[in-house]
């Protein structure tokens, strides 16, 4: 359900995402109904973009990513996989909200996604992205995450201190992001948070909801 054919010409491939695409989807699907739109920040390879669309033919995604490597990858994905409901990619910033696709040219959205964002970006990428779907998300709207975090009450695994000491190695702005932090930057921001799924490799899938 959530391979794709093959690897087009000029298109990226993470091995992550043949791992967590399919648990992904589980929590993801059941947040979107027939018709919605859904916006999704640092869409990467955009291997998640394809695999999603096409098991969610009913909903339009629309993958971004300011790095134009990666804005060719996920064309060379859709054009190679896609189907109508996936839109082209948009270079947008998940730090810089006025970048984003907005009303009246596009959306609101029912759902803003965001994969291995919050952990491999400074702080302001964090901020944005809640500013930034406070903004385009319908009232009701949903914005989901996944990746690893640290939770006050849970031992960090041993994976991802390791981790976390990677990302840090390659830019001090990054690393595993403190849930509390994350839950009340969101609630600054009108987004309440909603669900907490635990995910393989010691990574979760959060939920948020627009009031």
């Amino acid at each position: 359900m959530t391979d794709l054919p093959d690897l087009p010409p000029g298109a990226l491939t993470s091995p992550s995402v043949g791992r967590n695409a399919e648990p992904i989807l589980k929590v993801l699907a059941p947040l979107v109904r027939p018709g919605a739109e859904v916006l999704e920040l640092a869409s990467g390879s955009g291997e998640h973009a394809a695999i999603f669309s096409r098991v969610l033919k009913d909903v339009k995604w629309r993958p971004t990513d300011p790095d134009p490597e990666a804005r060719r990858s996920i064309e060379a994905w859709r054009a190679a996989h896609g189907g109508d409901n996936l839109l082209p990619a948009l270079d947008v910033d998940a730090a810089a909200p006025t970048s984003w696709p907005r009303p009246p040219m596009e959306g609101p959205y029912d759902l803003v996604v965001a994969i291995n964002l919050i952990h491999i970006s400074p702080w302001a990428a964090t901020q944005g992205l809640m500013m930034g779907s406070a903004v385009v998300l319908k009232p009701g709207g949903a914005l989901f995450l996944y990746g690893p975090y640290r939770e006050a009450d849970v031992p960090l695994a041993l994976s991802n201190a390791t981790f976390d000491e990677g990302l840090k190695a390659r830019d001090p702005s990054w690393g595993l992001r403190d849930l509390d932090e994350v839950k009340s930057i969101a609630a600054d921001n009108g987004l309440t948070f909603e669900a907490r799924h635990e995910m393989p490799a010691n990574n979760l899938s959060l939920v948020f909801r627009k009031v």
